[in-house]
């Protein structure tokens, strides 16, 4: 085991229940530490859910998966990958929003990205609900639109609620596609199911050229053969991954705002982001953790878990270049 600053403390060192919670328990790193510019993957938090419509909730997200990530130990236990060997990373703390001025918070979320960026570390984000990814997706696409593997029940591309709201969690990916952030035909949705309003969003989809899997096809072809689909889809171009707990059925993940029945269990939902691997991941996050509704954390558990094989892949990636 190595000594470096960046190494998370061992469960042997300090007992789980113990210390201060940080993501996988790294150590922590503000933006103004001058460690910042050895950090090259930052786990960050977004305590935000102003774009809820329903069930609120998930701005108490960071907060759980960060307490239920404190289980996560240092290797995979099916890759065998050891990413906090292979790269530096950190828990770069929360990004601190106004809840009571939903423009003001997605402008200090792009902020915090930009020095992200501007550090040259590849972010993985604990929402936050799914709008936290717009102005995620305005420091990472400015010059480039990305391509985008996207696991969610919903599509999150409607244009507008209630008469004309154009943000909200329902919408991020339709802003971001008009705002030339991701291109649509890089992009794929997968999971996508429930009942629904209208076919507005998938109209849009199939204008645009985004790519839809849903949840029957996903069953019906299994994960690993949507997951080269989706790998072909995207190839070598700069990707960004969204993964919203709701993906997962709710027998599975029951602490979400909008859940889905029908979904992947567990073991799916952590298979489909180990099947990431090759992936040109430039950013990442995991949304829609809602604490009210997980009485027990295990969502928050199934959480950090995703993020972990997602960190496993990134890790992967930089070691490699």
């Amino acid at each position: 085991m190595s000594d470096s600053f960046f190494e998370p403390v061992s469960g042997f060192d300090l007992p789980r229940f113990a210390g201060v919670p940080t993501f996988m328990r790294l150590p922590h790193v503000p933006l103004d530490d001058p460690r910042l510019a050895e950090v090259q993957v930052g786990l960050i938090g977004t305590p935000w859910d102003s774009g809820t419509t329903n069930r609120p909730g998930p701005r108490h997200g960071p907060r759980q998966l960060r307490d239920m990530s404190t289980m996560i130990r240092a290797q995979n236990g099916a890759t065998l990958v050891r990413p906090f060997e292979m790269v530096n990373c950190a828990d770069l703390g929360d990004v601190a929003p106004n809840p009571a001025d939903l423009m003001a918070s997605m402008d200090r979320i792009t902020a915090f990205y930009d020095e992200i960026l501007a550090a040259g570390i590849v972010p993985l984000t604990g929402g936050g609900d799914h709008l936290c990814s717009l102005p995620i997706l305005r420091a990472l696409g400015r010059n480039t639109p990305l391509g985008m593997i996207h696991f969610d029940s919903h599509t999150d591309l409607f244009d507008s609620y209630f008469g004309g709201t154009k943000f909200t969690h329902g919408t991020p990916f339709r802003r971001a596609i008009e705002e030339g952030l991701l291109d649509p035909q890089k992009v794929i949705q997968i999971g996508i199911r429930g009942t629904a309003y209208d076919s507005e969003d998938r109209d849009f989809a199939a204008a645009v050229g985004v790519t839809i899997i849903p949840i029957e096809e996903f069953h019906a072809r299994g994960p690993e053969d949507v997951m080269v689909q989706a790998r072909e889809l995207v190839g070598e171009t700069p990707t960004y991954v969204s993964y919203d707990i709701d993906f997962v059925d709710p027998a599975f993940a029951p602490g979400t705002g909008t859940p889905e029945v029908g979904g992947p269990n567990s073991y799916q939902a952590m298979l489909v982001a180990r099947l990431l691997k090759g992936v040109n991941i430039v950013g990442a996050d995991l949304v829609e953790v809602s604490p009210p509704f997980d009485a027990a954390g295990g969502t928050a558990y199934l959480g950090v878990s995703i993020m972990f094989e997602m960190l496993c892949n990134i890790a992967t990636n930089i070691a490699g270049k």
